[in-house]
C-alpha cells in the first residue's frame, strides 16, 4: 500500500474522496488511490448532474470496477458546477490518473468553512493502516 500516493494539498473524506480547494468557493472532487486500487479497473463511472444540490453524505454517483460497483458520496453540501466528462468514453483515468485527469465533479460549496472538517493527508493515511 506505500506505492500509494496521497497529495499533501488535499482533503479527504472516511468514504476514501479527496477534496482540492480551487480558492474560489469550488472544490474538485474526485476518489483516492486507495480507493481506485481496491475498486479494480474501473469500467463506468455515473455522475450528478450539473445544477444538481447536493448534502454532505448523499450519494451522487457511482464507480463501476471489474469487481464491483460503489457509490460515491457527496463530500460537502453544494451546487455540482462540472463533471468531467472524459469519464464517460475513458473511465479508466480514474484508475491512470485518480488526482489529475480522473477527478470527478466540481462543487460549489454551500459553506466554506466545511472544508476544514475534512481530513488531512496524515489523518486519512492514519484511517489506512
Amino acid at each position: 500500500m506505500s506505492d500509494l500516493e496521497y497529495p499533501a494539498d488535499l482533503r479527504y473524506t472516511s468514504d476514501h474522496e479527496w477534496v482540492k480547494d480551487r480558492g474560489d468557493g469550488v472544490v474538485r472532487v474526485g476518489i483516492s488511490a486507495f480507493a481506485q486500487d481496491a475498486l479494480g479497473d474501473v469500467v463506468y463511472v455515473s455522475l450528478p448532474a450539473v445544477g444538481d444540490s447536493v448534502a454532505a453524505g448523499d450519494a451522487c454517483g457511482e464507480v463501476e470496477s471489474t469487481k464491483s460497483v460503489s457509490d460515491l458520496y457527496a463530500p460537502l453540501a453544494g451546487e455540482i458546477t462540472a463533471i468531467n466528462e472524459q469519464l464517460d468514453a475513458t473511465p479508466e483515468l480514474v484508475n491512470n490518473d485518480p488526482y489529475g485527469e480522473g477527478w470527478m465533479y466540481e462543487l460549489k460549496l454551500a459553506d466554506d468553512g466545511a472544508l476544514a472538517g475534512l481530513q488531512d493527508v496524515d489523518a486519512y493515511k492514519a484511517t489506512l493502516t
